[in-house]
């Protein structure tokens, strides 16, 4: 996927969950939309590079708050993005994890429930519910005995790790998961796309949300299959009108850490 016509600014605030303000190139100050609900810890930082995408037709605000530049590297914190980007790679068939299936049912209600998607075969009444979350937040952790690799880092690792801020949202998707998961029908899977490239494993944010890391548990140990995959993110191209192309793709599975 490539997000075309971009405008680079600097962040000054972020506020109100779904407002931000930015400087722009030409040194006036434009309030944008930001489509992120979450605490985006680490991402919101005074001063930091950011992206934005000229907003929907509808939309009061001239932008929408795309990507932002955290130590070197660009962190996707537009949420719908991830449920895009799963869409598309499905279609082109990257997702070798659903290599059994053709159909993509997007929106797909079940019990009290609306999930992302539901995948299927042609011709086959079962299938499976995939959720999916958007996952931009890293924690870091000592490492007990580092290895070689890991030493370089002195003795700390990165983690990507969901969610950002306490949930009740998504401790219902999992309870609901579960519960199909016992039962005789779809699979269910809950499905992490982690929007940055500076980490290599996932786990859930215990020390944000416990309860959510406790309903994630007891929702694998039930059956639902918890899958993880990391993005690469990079610029492809800057035209000389000053407008950025940004390339997301789905690449590598991640271990996840439960």
């Amino acid at each position: 996927m490539i997000l075309s016509g971009l405008l680079e600014g600097r962040l000054l605030k972020r506020y109100k969950r779904f407002l931000a303000d930015v400087e722009l190139p030409n040194g006036s100050v434009c309030t944008v939309h930001c489509p992120n609900p979450g605490s985006m810890l680490g991402l919101a930082q005074p001063g930091s590079s950011v992206y934005l995408a000229p907003a929907a037709p509808k939309s009061k605000l001239p932008y929408a708050w795309r990507f932002v530049e955290v130590d070197g590297g660009l962190v996707c914190i537009d949420t719908m993005v991830s449920n895009r980007l799963f869409k598309e790679a499905f279609q082109n068939g990257v997702l070798s994890e659903f290599a059994a299936y053709d159909q993509l049912q997007s929106e797909y209600s079940y019990g009290d429930s609306r999930f992302d998607f539901r995948l299927s075969k042609t011709g086959q009444a079962v299938g499976a519910i995939v959720e999916v979350k958007s996952t931009t937040l890293l924690e870091e952790a000592e490492v007990a005995e580092p290895n070689q690799e890991e030493s370089e880092r002195k003795g700390r690792l990165s983690y990507a790790a969901f969610p950002d801020a306490r949930t009740e949202r998504g401790r219902k998707h999992l309870n609901t998961l579960r519960q199909l998961a016992v039962g005789k029908g779809d699979a269910a899977f809950q499905y992490y796309i982690v929007n940055r490239t500076d980490t290599k494993k996932f786990r859930p944010a215990d020390s944000i949300d416990p309860d959510y890391g406790k309903a994630l548990r007891q929702a694998h140990q039930a059956g639902v299959q918890i899958i993880c995959r990391e993005t690469a993110i990079a610029v492809v191209d800057r035209t000389a009108g000053g407008t950025i192309d940004i390339e997301i793709k789905m690449a590598g599975l991640l271990p996840v850490l439960l």
